[in-house]
């Protein structure tokens, strides 16, 4: 252990490890937020804590269990001539899960809101502490394979999850505040995990697509609705 600590490869290692779990685990903070709202106030933080510390166990068993991890990328079987692997059947499966979710969840947040607001209806907790916990294993599938193909060392797997795990904590708390202030942040979000269960269900089907151009549309997308709150703001405070 002492020899990790004292090897500046290592540290380069779990800093860049780190970087690239908290980037992949922006899209898991929109869902986490928007599957929270579901609840009522007093509860939110309590799912959304319960929901990343079980994934948290979640991922750590992934990583405990590498040499699992590494055969899901081998063939199980063939289609047509395409070898489809478990991670490609993990892939569409949660690609599809959050197509629909993400669908279900304009279909109501656009009915409620031409309905005057009435009041929502509130999942159970159970319910959504295990949404969370479903879509974090495939969104964190990408991210362990990652983690272990970048370094050789458990303990610095480990410690990157964690720490990624512990960022996403401390953000979607505001970041589940912000999106139910603002209806228009919502159905953005919302079209952020469709745009991600369509990259899902390719990649899962052999078409794989850039997480660059992903992440360039949802910036994109984000900073326009940051302009047109900015002139909202502006706009109310002229009045």
């Amino acid at each position: 252990m002492l020899d990790l600590l004292s090897d500046p490869n290592v540290w380069a290692s779990l800093l860049t490890l780190t970087a690239l779990e908290i980037v992949l685990g922006i899209d898991n903070i929109i869902f986490i937020s928007i599957m929270a709202s579901k609840l009522p106030p007093e509860r939110q933080h309590s799912a959304r804590r319960v929901g990343l510390a079980l994934a948290l166990l979640t991922r750590l068993a992934l990583l405990a269990s590498i040499a699992w991890v590494a055969q899901l990328t081998q063939p199980l079987f063939t289609v047509a001539g395409w070898d489809v692997s478990g991670r490609d059947l993990i892939l569409i499966l949660g690609g599809l899960f959050l197509l629909a979710k993400g669908t279900l969840e304009i279909h109501h947040t656009v009915e409620g809101h031409e309905e005057g607001g009435s009041a929502p209806k509130h999942a159970t907790f159970t319910s959504v502490v295990v949404q969370i916990m479903f879509l974090d294993i495939v969104f964190s599938l990408d991210s362990v394979i990652t983690a272990v193909g970048m370094s050789d060392h458990l303990p610095v797997m480990v410690a990157a999850v964690v720490i990624a795990m512990a960022v996403m904590l401390f953000a979607s708390g505001p970041v589940g505040d912000f999106v139910n202030r603002h209806v228009t942040v919502k159905m953005l979000a919302l079209s952020f995990l469709l745009l991600v269960g369509v990259a899902l269900v390719a990649d899962g089907l052999g078409f794989h697509i850039p997480k660059g151009y992903l992440y360039f549309a949802i910036a994109f997308s984000t900073l326009v609705e940051a302009l047109n709150l900015l002139a909202r703001r502006k706009r109310s405070v002229a009045h």
